[in-house]
């Protein structure tokens, strides 16, 4: 039973990755990647507030994902259940994967070695993140050489069935002390069960070429750095039989000259005068749409926050967007002329002992700390 769908979340017990993520144990990797995304975007505790089991049925999802999508864990957990996993029995799997079981679990589906996956960086700016963008990325990936599309012979030059493995692309042996015989990969051939007649120039017959690629990226609104992008089939090519791997892109969000990113908030400081400060105004601020009025109550403290709701970055799981904060900073004239001395000193007069709300709180604190 797939998570979300009336199971049980038993503390302290590992349920079957399979079960969690609902797919069967033949499930492929786009599979099992598929049903991660699907139940995480349902059960995430973004999209589920108020229900405290949401961040638990996350968790095991999260740690279903990470058993399946890795070929190791995998096969420890196919051999040795919780167990295999937990006590390290993975590390195992890893030393024979290579080896005696390394085939046998290709034979079935579990990609083992490099994969050709690729990782890159992508920066873009405070607004892209928040508004969301198309973006292209330039990268370099070994793919199928264009010359001999991949068969690694000359072109125009005949391709001949390899003699080691007899054109199969895998040889088969027995290794001790196991009494079981095994497949492996040829390596002549390299697995392709042919053998050029001349190598293509190109690429040496190898079949593949590493080139510049560019791909669109689609960056949703509210992405927040450190999040990253998947394009299957994105990455490299280890070799011309197999697939290509998958790149994954991380997103560096820039800093902003004005914004400071809270969540959900954006946050800025905005400098106004003692006089409006202290009779209230309106001022010009910067927002993400451009400017726009703000209104200063009378009395307004330095770093009072003033809120303009729905001026913020779009929610990522539900409809609407979070607010601006601006922190009011209040200037202090640094030159004064004659006249603007005498007017403060006037004030002062004015004022007197007279004590702001600031000053009364500072000194409540003062004499409670003095006893």
């Amino acid at each position: 039973m797939a998570a979300g769908r009336g199971a049980v979340l038993c503390p302290g017990a590992v349920r079957d990755p399979y079960e969690v993520l609902g797919v069967g144990r033949d499930a492929t990797e786009a599979e099992v990647r598929a049903a991660f995304r699907r139940l995480g975007a349902e059960h995430h505790p973004d999209r589920r507030p108020g229900d405290a089991d949401a961040a638990a049925r996350f968790k095991e999802l999260n740690a279903a994902y990470q058993t399946l999508s890795d070929p190791r864990r995998r096969a420890a957990w196919d051999r040795f259940g919780a167990k295999g996993v937990e006590a390290g029995f993975s590390a195992t799997v890893d030393a024979n994967l290579e080896g005696l079981f390394g085939d046998l679990l290709g034979r079935f589906g579990v990609r083992t070695g490099e994969r050709g996956d690729l990782r890159r960086r992508l920066e873009i700016r405070f607004e892209e993140a928040v508004r969301g963008a198309t973006r292209e990325l330039t990268y370099e990936k070994t793919d199928l050489c264009t010359a001999c599309r991949g068969d690694g012979a000359e072109p125009g030059s005949p391709v001949a069935r390899c003699a080691a493995c007899d054109g199969r692309g895998r040889v088969r042996f027995q290794q001790l002390p196991f009494p079981i015989a095994v497949e492996r990969a040829c390596s002549r051939c390299r697995g392709t069960g042919s053998l050029p007649a001349r190598p293509c120039r190109s690429c040496s017959g190898s079949g593949l070429h590493t080139r510049a690629v560019t791909v669109e990226i689609e960056i949703p609104p509210g992405v927040e750095s450190g999040s990253t992008r998947l394009v299957e089939g994105g990455g490299s090519r280890v070799r011309a039989d197999r697939p290509a791997g998958d790149l994954e892109i991380t997103i560096d969000v820039a800093p902003h000259p004005f914004f400071v990113r809270a969540g959900d908030d954006v946050r800025c400081a905005v400098p106004v005068t003692f006089a409006c400060a202290a009779l209230g105004g309106e001022i010009e601020i910067p927002t993400l749409e451009g400017k726009a009025k703000l209104r200063v109550p009378p009395a307004t403290q330095p770093g009072t926050l003033l809120r303009l709701a729905g001026k913020g970055v779009p929610h990522r799981f539900r409809s609407g967007r979070g607010d601006q904060l601006v922190e009011v900073s209040v200037e202090i004239p640094t030159r004064l002329s004659e006249r603007a001395r005498a007017l403060i000193e006037e004030l002062g007069q004015e004022l007197g002992e007279d004590v702001q709300p600031q000053q009364r709180t500072f000194l409540e604190k003062l004499r409670s700390w003095l006893g």
